[in-house]
């Protein structure tokens, strides 16, 4: 088999979640996001409309995001809703992260393509991001609780209505190998049919 297609196959089959938790702290240089986001760049467009976006939190400005995203979930939450342990989980999130990168899609000026597009589009410039990760020997989480998909982060970030978040990545180092035994649930020959 091509030696591309090989080298492609493992950096696919070997991404693995790992939660911050398990992050070490160790630093990512910069140059090496610069580097994974110009990979996220390469993403497919429909009309070039190139809808990624990422806004970029790193060193003290982790811990400074973790806050905010805390504060929001308990500012913005129902009294009978809120729990302790999400508040608690939110603040502490990235203290073993190097980097925290939201991203959204920022919609197009192009009515004609529809969001669905615009989003699937942000969500390959996030798996091109993820994997260049994963060939770099980064730890990546994609993370959509707490306050993600709300009104509120919206606003924090200064998105307009018609934006949408699609995750909170946390990108840093863990100890030992990140590889984990991969698994697929379902069958790829229940997933396919050849006509």
């Amino acid at each position: 088999m091509n030696p591309s297609f090989q080298t492609l196959q493992e950096i696919i089959q070997g991404r693995r979640t790992t939660k911050p938790p398990k992050m070490n702290g160790r630093f990512i240089p910069d140059e090496q996001i610069h580097a994974i986001l110009d990979l996220a760049d390469w993403a497919p467009t429909h009309g070039h409309t190139e809808p990624w976006r990422f806004v970029v939190y790193a060193r003290e400005k982790v811990q400074e995001f973790c806050q905010s995203h805390a504060e929001l979930y308990k500012t913005h939450t129902p009294a009978d809703s809120f729990k302790d342990t999400t508040y608690e989980k939110l603040l502490h999130m990235g203290n073993r992260a190097s980097h925290v990168i939201v991203a959204y899609m920022h919609r197009g000026d192009l009515p004609k393509i529809p969001a669905l597009e615009e989003i699937a589009a942000t969500s390959c410039a996030i798996q091109n991001l993820l994997l260049g990760a994963t060939a770099l020997g980064i730890a990546t989480y994609w993370g959509s609780g707490g306050m993600a998909y709300k009104p509120a982060m919206k606003e924090f970030l200064h998105l307009r209505e018609e934006d949408t978040v699609l995750g909170v990545l946390y990108l840093g180092y863990a100890e030992g190998p990140v590889l984990s035994a991969g698994k697929r649930v379902v069958p790829l020959a229940e997933k396919v049919r050849w006509m």
